[in-house]
C-alpha cells in the first residue's frame, strides 16, 4: 500500500503550528527525519512491497522526504531570523547618541615596560626578542642549570607536548641566542612574557620580565652596581638607598638580590616592606664563565653582568598596587587611573 503524501504533510504542518522554539523543532525533525523517524521507516518498508510496485513506491517516498526536508528548512530559517532579530534588538547601538569623552589609554604594564626599556636604552642597552616556546637547551642547559636543578621540576616549569621544549621560565634564553649569534661587546635588554607555576596576590603564572646583559672586556661588579643604582634612581624619580645581598643563581657568580629602601615609607618600616624598611626588586650577578664558554666566548678575555626584574613587581611599587591580579581583570575604573 502506498503512503499518503498529503496526509503526512498535513499532520506535519499541524504539529509545526505548536512549535515555539528551535529545541522543539529539532525534536520534531528527529521524529520525521531521524534514524527511527517516519520517513526512515517508510524507506525500510520497501522490502515488503511487491517488486512491480517498488519503483513507484520509492519515488513517492523520495518526494515525501524532499517535501518534509523543505518544510523543516523553511521553519529553521524562520526561527534563526527570529533569534537574530531579538539579538539585534538587544544589542542595538544608537549612532545618534553623543560619543563618550573618555578615551582609551596604555595599560600600566605597558607603561612600566616602556619606562624600563627607555631608561636602559638611554644607557646603551639595545632591545632583543626571542620565542616564548623555547628549547630546554637554551632555557636551562646553556645557562648552567643542570638536569637535577629544582627549577626544572614539573612544579615550576610548563612543559609542552613537543619534546625538548618548554614555555620559557625567564627571558635569559634571549641572552643565549644573542651571544651565540654576536660577538662582544654586547649590551642588550631582553623583555617579554615568561611562565611559571605561581599564583597568589603577588605572583602570576604568566608575567612580564626584563633582563639585561653586558659582555665586554674588563666588566666588573662596579659597572653592574653603577648601572642598577642609576636605573633605579631614574625609574622611581628619586635617590634611593640600595643594598646587594649575596644569593645564588646558576648562571651568575657571584650572584645578588637587589633591595631598595621602601618607596612607601622611605625606609622607616611599614606594611608593604613588612617593617624591614627594604624592598626586593631584582636579581643580578656576574655572568658565570660556564655560560660564556657555552656560547663560545672566551671568559679569559671577556666578562659580563646580567640582571633581571619583574615588570609587574616594579609597576606595583611604582603605582602603589597591592594585588597583581588587578592588572589582568580589565576593570576600566582601575585602568583609567593610569592615563598618561
Amino acid at each position: 500500500m502506498l503512503p499518503n503524501k498529503d496526509d503526512i504533510l498535513r499532520e506535519l504542518n499541524q504539529e509545526l503550528a505548536s512549535v515555539s522554539s528551535l529545541q522543539d523543532l529539532e525534536k520534531l525533525k528527529a521524529r520525521y527525519l531521524g534514524k527511527t523517524g517516519i520517513v526512515k521507516e517508510l524507506s525500510k518498508a520497501i522490502k515488503d512491497i511487491p517488486p512491480e510496485e517498488r519503483k513507484s513506491y520509492g519515488s513517492l517516498v523520495n518526494e515525501i522526504k524532499d517535501a518534509v526536508e523543505e518544510i523543516f528548512k523553511e521553519k529553521f530559517s524562520y526561527f534563526k531570523s527570529l533569534e537574530e532579530s531579538k539579538k539585534l534588538s538587544k544589542d542595538f547601538i544608537d549612532p545618534t547618541l553623543p560619543i563618550t569623552s573618555q578615551l582609551g589609554s596604555l595599560h600600566p604594564i605597558s607603561l612600566t615596560l616602556e619606562r624600563i626599556l627607555s631608561i636602559l636604552k638611554s644607557m646603551g642597552f639595545l632591545e632583543q626578542e626571542g620565542p616564548e616556546l623555547e628549547k630546554e637547551e637554551y632555557n636551562f642547559d646553556m645557562l648552567n642549570i643542570p638536569k637535577y636543578h629544582p627549577a626544572r621540576d614539573m612544579q615550576d616549569t610548563f612543559y609542552v607536548n613537543k619534546e625538548g621544549y618548554v614555555l620559557r621560565t625567564h627571558t635569559s634564553p634571549i641572552q643565549i641566542r644573542t651571544m651565540l649569534s654576536n660577538k662582544p661587546p654586547i649590551y642588550i635588554t631582553a623583555p617579554g612574557k615568561v611562565y611559571r607555576k605561581d599564583d597568589d596576590p603577588t605572583h602570576s603564572p604568566m608575567f612580564f620580565q626584563v633582563e639585561g646583559l653586558a659582555v665586554d672586556k674588563h666588566i666588573s661588579l662596579r659597572h653592574l652596581k653603577y648601572v642598577l643604582d642609576t636605573f633605579l634612581n631614574i625609574f622611581f624619580g628619586k635617590s634611593l638607598k640600595t643594598r646587594y645581598r649575596s644569593s645564588y643563581f646558576p648562571f651568575t657568580e657571584p650572584s645578588f638580590e637587589v633591595d631598595i629602601e621602601c618607596v612607601m615609607c622611605g625606609g622607616a618600616g611599614c606594611r608593604v616592606c613588612k617593617q624591614s624598611g627594604w624592598l626586593e626588586v631584582m636579581g643580578c650577578g656576574m655572568v658565570h664563565p660556564n655560560v660564556l664558554k657555552n656560547c663560545d666566548i672566551d671568559p679569559s678575555l671577556y666578562t659580563g653582568f646580567a640582571f633581571g626584574m619583574g615588570v609587574e613587581r616594579l609597576a606595583m611599587l611604582y603605582y602603589g598596587i597591592s594585588n597583581i591580579k588587578l592588572f589582568y581583570e580589565n576593570d576600566i575604573r582601575f585602568l583609567a587611573q593610569f592615563e598618561e
